[in-house]
């Protein structure tokens, strides 16, 4: 296992290279010329001291783009490894330091959606396979295939209609009401807490469709295998075939799919952060896009493909820890 970890995590670190390698070539041919934006845009402020040409110059010398592709990248890798990762032009802050700022919004959002999608998805799920053909089998269906294709915008949008504008239970958007520094550091955590309501109820909607049919199909499968029908000729009761047999044997592809889906904890709700005007790290990252803002965004699809590669990662080792006829090597 171990030996297998580590090839894994060269390969891993090998990909990474090119896949940033990637990232600075579209940065670098990027039209529009936003680095020349910037450095007017500096240039232009009251305080400023010095031209727009020198900003320019010191602006390409930072992120390499004086020299070639090739020269530049190395230029910017070695920065990014060491933790320079200039500073946000949007968020006039480090990179570093507004992610930092940004992402446990992202995470406590992902994760108590994430907790809802298993809670209700899988059992669900289960319910539908033991009933094949049944009202409950096809009601799972109906409901998993209606959440799989409504997309987020239209979700978000039919919540906030219903619960903020018809019965003003919630805000439309933020993460604070008005009257939140009136209120007790208790009352501050409720009141953050219920403008996570929305967004997380949009998430688990959107998520729970897909998780809901992998779950099915699985269970289908192990029912249909020949031991299962061997445990049942032998008069095993049906709640023991299901709990103990079938159940745990479901379980395996599903961890490795959950287990995968961890790093997406981190990577933020783009769309869903956005409508709602959560300040994580996707809504950060979509105001970056939007006002030009190179650096932070170059930041941004490196850290996802960090956890692309590690949630792979993941898969596949959950896969051996949880399947024993299963050897890495």
């Amino acid at each position: 296992m171990l030996k297998y970890t580590l090839k894994r995590l060269l390969y891993s670190a090998i990909i990474l290279l090119f896949v940033m390698f990637l990232i600075y070539s579209l940065m670098y041919n990027m039209p529009g010329g936003f680095i020349e934006q910037k450095a007017y845009e500096l240039a232009s402020k009251p305080n400023a001291t010095k031209s727009a040409t020198e900003w320019l110059t010191e602006l390409k010398a930072q992120y390499g783009m004086d020299k070639g592709v090739v020269p530049g990248y190395f230029t910017w890798l070695k920065s990014a490894v060491v933790g320079d990762w200039g500073d946000s032009w949007a968020w006039t802050l480090p990179v570093t330091e507004q992610f930092s700022n940004t992402v446990w919004y992202s995470f406590i959002l992902s994760f108590i959606s994430f907790v809802f999608e298993i809670l209700i998805a899988i059992p669900l799920g289960i319910a539908a396979a033991k009933k094949q053909y049944s009202f409950t089998d096809y009601f799972t269906t109906v409901v998993s295939m209606i959440c799989i294709s409504m997309p987020t915008f239209f979700i978000a949008t039919v919540l906030k209609y219903v619960f903020s504008v018809k019965l003003g239970w919630f805000d439309l958007t933020g993460m604070q009401g008005r009257d939140y520094a009136e209120l007790s550091q208790f009352g501050q955590f409720l009141d953050v807490a219920k403008h996570f309501v929305l967004p997380s109820i949009t998430i688990v909607i959107i998520s729970i469709g897909g998780l809901m049919r992998y779950t099915r199909t699985n269970m289908l499968e192990v029912l249909n295998a020949d031991y299962i029908r061997t445990a049942r000729a032998k008069g095993v009761p049906e709640k023991k075939v299901i709990n103990q047999h079938a159940f745990r044997n479901t379980l395996i592809p599903l961890v490795t799919t959950l287990g995968g889906s961890l790093p997406g904890l981190f990577s933020g709700a783009l769309i869903t952060e956005t409508l709602f005007a959560i300040r994580g790290i996707g809504y950060a990252s979509y105001t970056s896009m939007t006002q030009a803002d190179v650096p932070f965004t170059m930041f941004y699809l490196a850290f996802i493909s960090i956890l692309t590669l590690l949630g792979n990662l993941i898969s596949d080792l959950l896969y051996a820890a949880v399947d024993p006829r299963v050897r890495l090597g």
